[in-house]
């Protein structure tokens, strides 16, 4: 499998993250809508079966979503057997060395939240960093955000391409890049919004206007 070369850091990317509040049917009518301003799509749902998430998947590839823009939480099995982009690992998940030794064509994204974190995933074999939250977010109520003092510190001790997630909106997707940082994250910013593909398309400006700059 080749690795979709938009995320190891060639171009700043956009990642849409599922929001797990939304039916299947919802959430693969949104996705064919916005796949062409994406870079990546992550299936996050922990209440969805292996069978469930294969389904979803082949739904999405008949809607015109390229396998490699896929990426699937934790299941590993469901990510290799479909052939989709890769795997987004996090601290529940199997060790990024095992999954590498065993899927080495597999993408593998480390989901992490210190240095020390993005450090030893970088030494285990992640392909690439998503680091947050950033910014206050309702889905990490009570969580005090990681903010962009943070983010710096992670990208100036890693190697690997840092997607920032957490609160992030077109107006604050400047200073997200400014740091350094190769893409961002989003979740309800699109997912939820009135109008998806019009809240896509503004990020995708937003991520114009700072790589022209830049």
């Amino acid at each position: 499998m080749k690795k979709n070369s938009k995320l190891h850091g060639v171009r700043k990317s956009i990642h849409i993250i599922s929001t797990g509040q939304q039916s299947m049917e919802t959430f693969v009518r949104i996705i064919s809508e916005i796949h062409n301003h994406v870079d990546a799509i992550h299936i996050r749902e922990k209440g969805w079966t292996a069978k469930e998430l294969v389904y979803v998947i082949q739904i999405l590839v008949t809607k015109g979503v390229p396998l490699e823009k896929i990426m699937v939480n934790d299941r590993v099995d469901v990510a290799y057997s479909m052939k989709i982009g890769g795997v987004q690992l996090g601290y529940r998940s199997i060790d990024v060395s095992l999954v590498k030794k065993a899927f080495p064509s597999l993408l593998i994204g480390s989901s992490v939240h210190t240095v020390n974190e993005a450090i030893e995933a970088q030494r285990k074999g992640a392909d690439y960093l998503l680091y947050g939250h950033i910014y206050p977010t309702l889905s990490k109520r009570g969580q005090e955000p990681k903010g962009l003092r943070n983010l710096r510190e992670v990208i100036r001790n890693v190697s690997l391409p840092v997607i920032a997630i957490g609160g992030i909106t077109p107006k604050n997707t400047k200073e997200i890049l400014a740091t350094g940082a190769k893409g961002i994250a989003v979740l309800s910013g699109v997912l939820l919004a009135k109008d998806p593909v019009q809240a896509v398309v503004d990020y995708q400006k937003a991520m114009h206007i700072e790589e022209v700059i830049s």
